[in-house]
């Protein structure tokens, strides 16, 4: 079960592997662009649950939005209204010099949080450091259940709402001619600068040092070395740590084991009990 995710890099992994295969690493037989294609695949196979959380604020123009390049799958969606902008008092006599550059339209590299203010939700957008903007909550964008995309759990699929979205070639398409959308969704494991994340955990990252391993091991096999027994040694451990990690990642929380208590209480209640409420004995004559 993990309840808090830390994340590393794919250089960290590199350097511990790199530890236990010395005497490769010191002859060049490591090639680190052939490796990171194994990290991509154990993070797939580790599934979404993996995933970063993440919100972005989006401009939509002609009824539609092009979605960030490390959108996976959508939690929910929401239209923004009109917004107020807050910036800092400067106080004291200490001056500073700053440089301020025109953001792109299309750049989704602001900081973005999502609130709950009393009876309304309200979203904070940091442009940055010396501007903040408020952002009122109008409407949720109800979206067609018929994509993989979509969360299993997104309410935007029960919501009723004027706005109607659906998600096609990665883009959201909607009746909203222009305005500006919230998503959450949950994006591939990369970091601002586009390099490549992995779940930072003692059980979890034995599996990735020995996919790693196995690769490595393969390629001086097909180049004539005679690794053969390394190799089925390693596959060995291999199997092992992918059963511990899977079991580790698709073990449910706290959270998600009183969801479904409550979900199996209802269709029992549901079942049991509810058809009595309607029972009236006088009307059988009783």
């Amino acid at each position: 079960m993990l309840t808090e995710l830390k994340y590393k890099t794919f250089d960290e992994l590199l350097e511990d592997v790199s530890v236990d295969f010395s005497m490769y690493s010191l002859e060049g037989m490591i090639e680190p662009q052939q490796l990171i294609k194994v990290v991509q695949r154990v993070n797939y196979d580790l599934g979404l649950r993996i995933n970063m959380t993440k919100e972005v604020l989006l401009d939509v123009r002609n009824s539609k939005v092009r979605l960030p390049d490390d959108f996976q799958v959508l939690n929910y969606a929401l239209i923004c209204g009109k917004y107020e902008v807050q910036m800092p008092v400067m106080s004291g006599t200490t001056t500073e010099e700053v440089i301020l550059e025109n953001l792109p339209d299309d750049a989704p590299c602001n900081t973005v949080c999502i609130n709950n203010c009393g009876q309304y939700i309200q979203v904070k957008q940091t442009v940055s450091k010396y501007e903040t903007r408020l952002y009122e909550v109008n409407y949720p964008l109800s979206m067609h259940a018929n994509s993989k995309s979509i969360s299993c759990d997104c309410p935007d699929t029960t919501w009723k709402s004027p706005y109607q979205g659906r998600l096609k070639d990665g883009h959201i398409y909607t009746n909203l001619e222009t305005g500006t959308l919230y998503i959450n969704y949950q994006g591939t494991l990369e970091d601002e600068e586009g390099n490549l994340l992995l779940i930072d955990n003692p059980t979890i990252n034995e599996y990735y040092e020995y996919a790693l391993k196995q690769r490595i091991l393969e390629n001086l096999y097909m180049n004539g070395e005679d690794v053969m027994q390394k190799l089925n040694l390693i596959e060995q451990r291999f199997r092992a740590a992918r059963n511990n990690a899977l079991s580790l990642v698709n073990t449910p929380n706290f959270e998600e084991m009183k969801k479904m208590m409550n979900m199996n209480r209802k269709a029992m209640s549901f079942l049991y009990y509810d058809m009595f409420k309607s029972y009236n004995p006088n009307s059988y004559g009783l």
